[in-house]
């Protein structure tokens, strides 16, 4: 039938350009394509962070976060649960992205006990309440 491609604009020309598989090559290992990172938006509450990172299609089962120290370090798993597809399955492309991604964040001057986690409609919510300053003890020294 047809082939389903991704859409490039050559306006009917095929120029000739030699190093085009080299350009292709540096591009795809230079840049960065998301398959390693998610996205994070982090907002100040005032008395807490509030940090949401989008993990669309991720079960929570596959989801971890982990505390070491002053880092905090969030990390899922979405792997492949095909086999070889024939022709009967109906795919013409796959390109979802399978495999492990991560990130890891300071979390100094974050009350490391009270962190919560959410996850729902494929966005983790996580609660960074903010560690509370004592101001120093007053006293008064005694002149003797």
């Amino acid at each position: 039938m047809f082939e389903m491609i991704p859409f490039t604009r050559t306006r009917g020309v095929d120029l000739y350009r030699p190093f085009r598989d080299l350009e292709e090559l540096e591009r795809s290992m230079f840049t960065n394509s998301g398959a390693a990172a998610f996205r994070t938006d982090i907002r100040d509450t005032g008395d807490a962070y509030v940090l949401e990172s989008d993990l669309p299609g991720m079960k929570k089962e596959d989801i971890h976060i982990d505390i070491d120290g002053d880092r905090l370090s969030i990390s899922a798993q979405r792997s492949a649960s095909k086999e070889e597809k024939d022709e009967n399955d109906g795919y013409i492309r796959c390109e979802r992205t399978f495999g492990s991604f991560s990130r890891s964040f300071d979390i100094s001057g974050i009350h490391a006990e009270g962190i919560a986690a959410a996850y729902e409609d494929g966005v983790l919510k996580l609660t960074l309440p903010k560690q509370v300053q004592t101001a120093p003890a007053v006293r008064r020294v005694e002149i003797q």
